[in-house]
């Protein structure tokens, strides 16, 4: 069987993981190319790893593979999918916040021929909550805690004037809907747009987010209430590099390539 050609946009904490594990050796994949912001910085680093393979620009990725994996900031998104998708290929997905006001995206990828895949990411349960969409979900509700490094800068904290800087109780900083949370916290809560993709959609799953500084971790509770199940879970993800992303969140990119030539494949 021959190899189905990987890129990379984005090298960050994520795309440096990925890129590694795809250039040890993933069944029926091969990392094809890379695309960066800062090409003299990804360069140095493919050359320290002694990974050979070409820097491109993002509206030249379809020459060079048949799936793009997007770690980049949300805003090179639609720069990242548009090609692909108007080639009929397929893009894996990790800013899913900026999917939600892209339905555009979506269009592009059902009249094209091509598939936009969302990893589980720093999520469990998408499974369940996905099968539970197969029926009727009444309500999804969602509690977010992070030290409050992992939450400074964002939009929503700067346009609303609300410092997590310095504190030494946690503290509520946004209640509302998914929708509205992937807009203010785009590099914060990917997980809540991914988890308003797999059930009810962006306006009616809540969120609660906490800046929190007793934690080192990222904490995530969800509940949802269905007629086929009542789902409680709860997650604690270690931070990467960069603190506004769970490690978890590259090893779920690579599980889930992983799961693409697989043999036996588990999940939904």
């Amino acid at each position: 069987m021959s190899s189905v050609p990987v890129a990379i946009a984005g090298l960050g904490a994520i795309g440096r993981v990925v890129a590694r594990r795809l250039a040890t050796g993933i069944p029926g994949l091969r990392l094809s190319a890379v695309a960066a912001r800062d090409r003299a910085k990804a360069q140095a680093w493919l050359d320290a790893e002694q990974i050979a393979v070409p820097l491109v620009e993002l509206d030249t990725l379809p020459q060079h593979c048949n799936l793009a994996v997007e770690c980049a900031p949300a805003a090179a998104l639609d720069a990242i999918c548009r090609p692909m998708l108007a080639a009929g290929k397929r893009v894996m997905v990790l800013s899913v916040g900026a999917l939600l006001p892209r339905a555009d995206l979506i269009e592009l990828a059902a009249s094209g021929g091509g598939q936009i895949i969302v990893p589980t990411g720093a999520l469990l349960g998408l499974d369940a909550v996905t099968a539970a969409a197969e029926g009727n979900i009444h309500s999804v509700r969602m509690i977010t805690r992070k030290p409050p490094n992992g939450l400074a800068g964002a939009p929503y904290l700067v346009e609303h004037d609300i410092s997590v800087v310095g504190l030494n109780a946690a503290k509520r900083v946004f209640a509302g809907s998914a929708r509205a949370a992937a807009q203010g916290f785009p590099a914060n809560v990917n997980v809540v747009a991914a988890l308003a993709l797999a059930g009810i959609g962006p306006d009616r799953t809540e969120i609660e987010i906490w800046a929190d500084p007793a934690l080192t971790r990222n904490c995530h509770t969800i509940e949802v209430e269905s007629d086929s199940a009542r789902l409680s879970f709860s997650i604690e993800n270690v931070p990467s590099e960069n603190p506004k992303t769970g490690r978890i969140t590259a090893l779920s990119v690579v599980a889930a390539l992983r799961k693409l030539h697989a043999p036996i494949r588990i999940g939904t």
